[in-house]
């Protein structure tokens, strides 16, 4: 199995967020209701320090600042313009449709897919904050999976996440089996409110996972989101 630094939980700060966007949904995915913002509060770039002794137990972790590169554009106030002039908006639940879908190979993985739905180019910054039900905490993105750019979706487009559901060699703690997923969005300074979530619909038999549950920042190639 291909080595995977994961990042470490936030502890008290990223739960929280996750926590917060209990019952939410993003307008893009429909399966069940509404959705409401979320302030996401995890921090990217950290090496584990903790692992949760169950899958709904809190881990702690100290993090470390993370580097984001732009894509070419300008900004005027809070809205961020392409190199032609366009608008770009923040890609979440109001504007995109987001799949989740576990895939046979690698063992234990699962992607996550985002298609833009709006009439503007989005853009999905850092990476996705998951909760499976009620997960009380949260799991951290692989920092080697940083991108150059941020990952930018014209409409039409769509962008990837991959998520390591599981320890193949069974190292991994607290396993149990999640029925609802949501995914959050972050805006565009790190642990900010993105903007609607969303809750992809998962199989009927729901999706095991344990305490090495973690996800790749976001992409522009499902490839690049399942390799790593």
């Amino acid at each position: 199995m291909r080595h995977i630094r994961l990042l470490a939980a936030t502890g008290t700060a990223v739960a929280a967020l996750a926590l917060s966007a209990c019952g939410g949904d993003g307008t893009g995915t429909k399966d069940e209701g509404a959705s409401r913002p979320v302030s996401p509060t995890t921090t990217a770039g950290r090496t584990p320090s903790a692992t949760p002794t169950t899958a709904a137990g809190a881990g702690t972790a100290n993090s470390t600042p993370v580097t984001r590169t732009h894509a070419p554009g300008t900004r005027t106030g809070g809205t961020r313009t392409t190199g032609t002039g366009g608008p770009v908006v923040l890609c979440n639940g109001a504007n995109t449709t987001v799949t989740a879908r576990p895939v046979s190979r690698p063992l234990n993985h699962m992607l996550i897919t985002v298609r833009n739905t709006g009439a503007k180019t989005c853009e999905l910054t850092y990476y996705p904050v998951l909760r499976f039900d009620e997960m009380q905490w949260a799991p951290q993105a692989a920092k080697d999976t940083q991108p150059q750019a941020v990952t930018t979706l014209a409409p039409g487009e769509s962008g990837y996440a991959g998520v390591l559901l599981s320890a193949a060699d069974g190292s991994g703690q607290g396993g149990t089996t999640g029925h609802r997923l949501t995914v959050m969005f972050q805006g565009r300074t790190p642990n900010s409110d993105g903007g609607p979530s969303a809750t992809p619909a998962l199989p009927a038999k729901g999706v095991y996972y344990d305490s090495s549950l973690t996800m790749t920042y976001w992409q522009q190639n499902a490839d690049d989101a399942l390799n790593w």
